[in-house]
């Protein structure tokens, strides 16, 4: 008898506002792993769904044409102008319909438009949470090509890419659906709902596996688009790079 936590489908979530610098890279490495899953795992179907959030530049023609190339991929437009309502839109809308007792068995993995997942991000989940995880919180590298390098040498300092890590990033997440239906899915928060959430989920007694085995590169920009998101991190530690050098 197959074990009823098994993942069966995994659908995966990317919000986006204004991102046409970046969202095309996003998407080729969202194909190459949702391929790489398929390739794997050629019995579990995975789904992209693109959630266009209040965008005004060309990050919806350029999604459009993954969507029309590819049936796996689709996008949605909102106006929402949150990262986390627009992740809790996008998954309500994959899990729409489905009997609450086959949400164990469905797989639910977010990132961000502004980064690349490696090519073994779905296949790596995947098998985490056969093997019973219920959250997956993976590791985050800013972009070297994009970053100063005093500032990238300070994240790395004080983000070591190591197993069971303190960090959460919404860019990197992945979560059971009947863990997420459970705790209430992410809060309707200005910022930190990817914190509240797994806060949720540990209180309530799920699994929750860290690891640097999923990391997904991601924009090192100081131009914050959230409050208190990535960027304005990265660039609190510019500035707190004089009196850490002397």
């Amino acid at each position: 008898m197959p074990d009823p936590r098994t993942i069966m489908s995994v659908a995966v979530v990317m919000p986006a506002h204004n991102e046409d610098r970046h969202i095309g890279s996003a998407l080729v490495a969202l194909k190459t792993a949702a391929d790489a899953l398929q390739q794997e795992h050629p019995e579990v179907p995975v789904s992209v769904s693109v959630v266009l959030d209040s965008c005004t530049d060309r990050s919806a023609d350029i999604t459009a044409a993954y969507v029309a190339g590819d049936s796996r991929f689709g996008a949605v437009n909102v106006e929402l102008r949150s990262t986390g309502a627009s992740r809790d839109f996008g998954i309500r809308a994959s899990l729409d319909g489905l009997p609450a007792e086959e949400t164990a068995k469905i797989w639910l993995a977010t990132t961000d438009s502004d980064s690349t997942v490696p090519e073994q991000w779905l296949v790596r989940q995947v098998e985490l949470a056969n093997a019973g995880a219920d959250a997956i919180l993976g590791s985050v590298e800013p972009d070297p090509g994009d970053v100063e390098p005093a500032i990238l040498r300070r994240w790395l300092e004080l983000h070591p890419f190591v197993e069971d890590h303190p960090h959460i990033y919404g860019a990197n997440l992945g979560i059971r659906a009947s863990a997420y239906l459970a705790v209430g899915g992410f809060p309707t928060l200005r910022a930190h709902e990817d914190h509240v959430l797994v806060d949720r989920l540990r209180s309530h007694g799920f699994a929750v596996t860290a690891t640097d085995t999923t990391r997904v590169v991601t924009s090192g920009r100081l131009q914050a688009r959230a409050p208190e998101g990535f960027a304005a991190y990265l660039r609190a530690l510019g500035a707190e790079l004089p009196a850490a050098t002397g």
